[in-house]
């Protein structure tokens, strides 16, 4: 294996970092360096450095100038770079603050450089104050509007707001190591979502079942139940004290009042605004004893929480997918923490199921330790309601017989990009995201490479 000439790592790394800058200037001339020690630091000079040479006014705030990287300031200096006492009059600022090795917020001198800023900023690896492995910000940080990354994404760019991310090939291939998180695109999307073939009916793709709302609330029964209608081509079948409602606006569903009468189904979905009396607990338990998989959301996980014995009703082979908000989460298994992936895996493996940790970067981890992040693009989608049409679309893709926790992060992206679609930058309630799922849909099947299309063949 050729080994790289010392220091042309980072020069090829300061290369892509003044390539990103230079479009984002867009034909403006001034750049404004923060400069930290080590090998964040001299990634910005070497930027620095390619930007001079390119006829952009660079100038630099040294903060730690004992510890600066001397070649890439000699470098900088040799240019005509600039070494100035604060950044004014810039049009782009480059982050080189801390790198990936740095814990903790900014400290005091480079949060008031920080605080200070008016123009957009590009980060090198991170936006500096974030933590590299979990996304936690515990002081002050910087807010990037770009984030430019070298040989593979890191934790922090799918746990945090690292603004548009851009990855660039400085050869490390050889020495990088496997993924510890992951993240389906939407043509993963796209290809494992549940088609219907020429010998398909609507018992094959799979039914599912609805164990949601009251008479207290009856939108989460016509929510969820909606969310499984629209999700795949099988059926639904839903069982609670909301049938009237639910049949009332969703005439496809198969609607009774008890869940004993529901009939069989590949999947349950149970838990969103059904309460947590007894009478509820009962449909609870009768839901993990069909040894089919389980979506188990909201007033479910209260349930969980409260009363250990239910878990007793499960058979633990059967496949559960537990979908807590961090206060709910709270209850099943302890405060989420900073570190978000530690927390979900944990859960788990405590639980033997899948959990869906929900937030803006909504965190799966299944007990055999594959964990799948979720970036949501906006946070339209934190309303009411919203929970309930993420669990009925889970659902059905659960009677679909996905793997659960492919299930649950391809229902994650669609319900995300729904909620995009669908406020497309104003408020939205529930329903206006639940219209949106097959647009969501349709956008995940159009981006796949050889989208699976009729079966009928043309005459």
């Amino acid at each position: 294996m050729a080994v790289a000439p010392p220091g042309a790592l980072m020069r090829r790394a300061a290369f892509g970092v003044a390539v990103v800058a230079s479009e984002l200037l867009a034909g403006k001339r001034r750049v404004g360096l923060l400069v930290g020690a080590g090998n964040n630091g001299g990634d910005a000079l070497w930027a620095g450095y390619y930007l001079r040479k390119r006829g952009v006014a660079v100038s630099a705030v040294l903060l730690t100038p004992d510890r600066v990287h001397a070649e890439g300031l000699a470098a900088f200096r040799r240019v005509g770079g600039r070494v100035v006492p604060r950044l004014a009059d810039v049009d782009l600022v480059i982050d080189g603050i801390v790198g990936l090795s740095a814990r903790g917020p900014l400290r005091p001198d480079a949060a008031e450089h920080v605080a200070h800023l008016d123009a957009p900023v590009l980060a090198v690896d991170l936006p500096s104050g974030i933590d590299p492995d979990t996304g936690a910000i515990s002081g002050p940080a910087v807010r990037a509007h770009t984030t430019v990354t070298f040989g593979c994404l890191k934790p922090v760019h799918a746990l945090a707001d690292c603004g548009d991310v851009r990855l660039v090939d400085i050869g490390l291939d050889a020495e990088l190591a496997g993924p510890d998180l992951a993240e389906l695109d939407a043509a993963d999307v796209g290809l494992a979502w549940p088609v219907p073939g020429p010998d398909d009916d609507k018992y094959t793709q799979g039914v599912t079942g609805v164990a949601a709302g009251s008479a207290t609330y009856p939108g989460a029964a016509v929510l969820a139940t909606g969310a499984a209608l629209l999700g795949t081509s099988g059926m639904v079948r839903y069982a609670g004290a909301a049938a009237e409602g639910v049949r009332a606006r969703w005439p496809e569903a198969i609607c009774t009042g008890s869940i004993t009468d529901a009939g069989r189904v590949q999947a349950w979905v149970v838990g969103p605004g059904v309460g947590t009396g007894l009478g509820a607990e009962a449909v609870l338990r009768t839901v993990l004893e069909a040894g089919v998989p389980v979506c188990a959301d909201a007033d479910a996980i209260t349930m969980l929480a409260n009363n250990p014995d239910l878990w007793d009703a499960r058979d633990p082979d059967t496949p559960l997918v537990l979908t807590p908000h961090d206060r709910e989460f709270e209850r099943l298994a302890g405060p989420v923490g900073a570190d978000r992936v530690a927390a979900a895996q944990r859960a788990a493996k405590r639980y033997n199921a899948v959990v869906l940790l929900k937030g803006h970067a909504t965190v799966i981890a299944g007990p055999d330790g594959r964990v799948l992040v979720n970036r949501a693009r906006t946070s339209w989608a934190a309303t009411a309601g919203s929970g309930d049409v993420l669990s009925g679309l889970l659902g059905s893709l659960l009677a679909a017989r996905l793997d659960p926790v492919l299930a649950a992060g391809a229902a994650a992206k669609v319900h995300a990009l729904a909620a995009a679609l669908a406020a497309n930058g104003a408020p939205i309630p529930a329903t206006a995201l639940l219209r949106a799922l097959p647009d969501a849909i349709r956008t995940t099947r159009e981006s796949t490479p050889h989208p699976r299309e009729s079966y009928v063949q043309p005459p």
